[in-house]
């Protein structure tokens, strides 16, 4: 409402709305996404969802178009996944064209994988919060192929112009899909707690229980104490 405010405009002035879909914080998420499905219901307007990784690329086209000499043979998107772990993605120079899948793995984990999809670049350019963290980890396999950005881009601007520009991309309300790339931390741990829970019921013999995972005693520890 303040960049409203700040603009001379109401909310019943605005015509399109977009969102970042992700991937990024769980929560952040489904907050963001909640929040524009009901503006979006309440005035009847088409949502236009926009990924992490599409507005990080667009930065990545409009800095080649300012300098076409610096274009690289490949952008890829990497953002902070904690964990040890990036959200990435290896697009083309055209920022659209997908060269490796996104994923959520360690840096090093990531760079194993993109290994036949990068071996043919001879600039690759890095950008996200998860570059910026990892840029060591980066330059130490790809060298001077690297060209990783200082600084994190802000989203805003680069949702809102997909937004403008790409008109074909909006969607109902209830259509928005979040790009999680990672199941839930919630899901991965209800399942951790099943399987620890599977077999352990009183009557069973011990020794025909199946094995529990090592995890199973951090869980019971954490459980205990909260």
């Amino acid at each position: 409402m303040a960049v409203l405010r700040d603009a001379g405009a109401a909310l019943a002035d605005v015509t399109r709305l977009a969102v970042v879909v992700g991937p990024g914080s769980f929560t952040g998420l489904r907050v963001g996404i909640a929040t524009v499905q009901g503006l979006a219901l309440t005035r009847g307007l088409l949502v236009t969802p926009v990924s992490t990784f599409d507005a990080l690329a667009w930065h990545a086209r409009a800095a080649a178009d300012a300098a076409p000499e610096a274009r690289p043979d490949a952008i890829a998107a990497w953002v902070e996944a904690h964990r040890g772990e990036v959200f990435a993605t290896l697009l083309g120079p055209d920022g659209r064209t997908v060269l490796a899948p996104p994923t959520a793995l360690t840096p090093s984990a990531t760079l194993d994988a993109w290994g036949a999809a990068l071996a043919p670049r001879a600039r690759v350019r890095f950008l996200g919060d998860g570059a910026v963290r990892y840029q060591e980890a980066i330059r130490e396999r790809l060298g001077a192929r690297a060209a990783i950005d200082a600084e994190v881009p802000l989203l805003a601007g680069a949702v809102g112009w997909l937004a403008a520009t790409e008109p074909d991309r909006a969607v109902r309300p209830h259509a928005l899909v979040p790009l999680y790339v990672r199941r839930p931390d919630v899901e991965l741990t209800r399942e951790r707690r099943r399987a620890c829970s599977f077999g352990s019921s009183r009557g069973t013999p011990r020794e025909a229980r199946p094995a529990r995972p090592a995890q199973c005693g951090v869980i019971s520890v954490l459980s205990v104490s909260s």
